[in-house]
């Protein structure tokens, strides 16, 4: 009887879901940027003075708050490596990617799954992994232990215009 009310519980607890909107998105975005453009589905907005872009598709179900961190050519092997390291211990929802040659930090879910804390802390993952590449490849206090010790190795991070991206 006891697994059958676990189940039971367990299901409709899931059933209800988060069904996170981009109404909702919107409004979850506005109160935590500092500046914000918003075009379509794109939001450009600063964060503590860190450039975020979330891009969403409602049909598709899916979403991704990025940041950009460096260009390729800042980064040197060391760099790269420590971030895969990070990827895996340090860098808990957010991982790094290079994409147009920029490396970024990026959180990607689907987007009616998330509820309002998650997508709080969401931003606050991506601007952490974002302001700490470079020593601590983290975006949270907690980290899985690694058997390999990273140098903290700071690179001089470009200012990146909000219209330029």
């Amino acid at each position: 009887m006891k697994y059958f009310l676990f189940f039971l519980i367990f299901h409709l607890g899931s059933a209800v879901g988060q069904n996170m909107t981009m109404e909702k998105l919107d409004a979850i975005i506005s109160s935590e940027s500092d500046t914000i453009l918003k075009t379509n589905n794109t939001w450009k907005f600063t964060y503590k003075d860190r450039l975020m872009m979330c891009i969403a598709d409602e049909k598709a179900n899916r979403m991704r708050i990025i940041s950009p961190i460096a260009r390729k050519e800042q980064l040197n092997e060391e760099l790269l490596l420590n971030s895969l390291i990070a990827n895996f211990h340090t860098a808990l929802d957010v991982k790094y990617a290079i994409s147009e040659d920029i490396l970024w930090s990026v959180f990607a879910h689907p987007l009616k799954e998330l509820s309002e804390g998650q997508i709080r802390d969401a931003i606050s993952q991506v601007y952490l992994a974002n302001l700490t590449f470079g020593t601590y490849y983290s975006s949270t206090n907690l980290a899985f232990p690694s058997p390999v010790k990273r140098k903290a190795t700071p690179i001089k991070k470009p200012l990146f215009d909000l219209r330029k991206l």
